[in-house]
């Protein structure tokens, strides 16, 4: 039941007391309903504002979504991964490696002193520089 239906179910209720419309009581239970019914249209006016600003704000964020995507996504998602996982021929332990420590196509392994050489192929086809599979990588 919504505010303006139980507000209109009071005035209801007090319409059917038949009191007498002299009484200080009853003038001043008419005029504590016409405040709840004022405040309950006003309840109402308001809940539908909200669900118009809510409608709004959620196109507002949808299209702020989409231009974050073209501001800051210039890179592919492939690309974002700032560590790559590799397991070693050697040892076949799995190490990790940044992009730092791989920018010259090879590391030695952090377990085994193996020297990894990688070979990035852009795998995604968005031509970065950092695209690849780090996996690929040779013994040496």
């Amino acid at each position: 039941m919504t505010v303006t239906e139980k507000a209109a179910y009071l005035r209801g209720l007090f319409e059917g007391l038949d009191l007498e419309e002299k009484k200080d009581e009853t003038k001043l239970f008419k005029a504590m309903l016409d405040v709840i019914d004022d405040l309950a249209m006003s309840v109402s006016d308001l809940e539908d504002e909200l669900a118009l600003v809510s409608e709004q704000l959620d196109a507002v964020d949808e299209d702020l979504d989409e231009l974050e995507g073209f501001v800051y996504d210039d890179e592919c998602d492939c690309c974002d991964d700032e560590e790559y996982e590799v397991e070693c021929p050697a040892c076949g332990e799995t190490v990790y490696f940044d992009e730092e420590d791989i920018d010259n196509g090879f590391a030695a392994c952090p377990n085994c002193g193996e020297k990894l050489e990688f070979d990035f192929e852009d795998e995604c086809g968005c031509g970065c520089e950092g695209c690849g599979d780090a996996d690929d990588q040779k013994d040496e």
